[in-house]
């Protein structure tokens, strides 16, 4: 893949973190209920980063909760080389029936993703409301889904591909456009 750009640097990323934290605030009238879910893999360090972001703003640690979707895809029949998905842990430690939940994730492209995450979460219990947060939306949807918070709206070709870097999974921070 060649490098085309890169559309957010380490600063646009905690800018747009910035801003989608203060909207989940502002939609939801403070933290009341409220829970983030971070969406394996990328999610997660979003979702802790949202979390400080929140208790920066508010004074006020929200619960956090990681999500392994590889159960839900409706893609593992085709997964590379006839190889069994590694299967990762979930932990919602609070209780999610009746909250508000955030489901964070890095790139929202056809929307499959985010229905498999919605199939874990409702196996886990029934929350009031489930939101969607991610940094960027690309487009090409396949599913009636759309993000309520985004970090950045970033139009994309088919043969294009967004690659999101964070540093706790990458050490940098980034996101760029690739060409296949």
């Amino acid at each position: 893949m060649n490098k085309k750009a890169t559309v957010l640097d380490s600063s646009a990323i905690k800018r747009a973190l910035t801003r989608i934290a203060h909207e989940i605030l502002e939609k939801n009238k403070g933290v009341e209920g409220l829970t983030l879910v971070g969406i394996k893999t990328r999610g997660i360090p979003l979702a802790k980063r949202l979390r400080d972001k929140i208790l920066e703003i508010e004074g006020v640690e929200v619960p956090l909760g990681e999500l392994d979707i590889t159960l839900y895809r409706d893609d593992l029949s085709h997964a590379e080389n006839n190889q069994e998905p590694k299967i990762n842990e979930t932990r919602i430690n609070d209780q999610i029936y009746g909250k508000k939940l955030i489901l964070i994730d890095d790139v929202l492209f056809t929307g499959r993703t985010v229905r498999a995450a919605m199939d874990a979460i409702v196996d886990q219990g029934r929350p009031s409301q489930i939101q969607l947060a991610v940094l960027v939306d690309r487009g090409h949807r396949e599913l009636p889904i759309r993000a309520d918070y985004i970090g950045k709206n970033i139009p994309t070709s088919q043969e294009e591909v967004i690659v999101v870097e964070l540093g706790e999974t990458d050490d940098k921070d980034q996101v760029s456009i690739y060409e296949k």
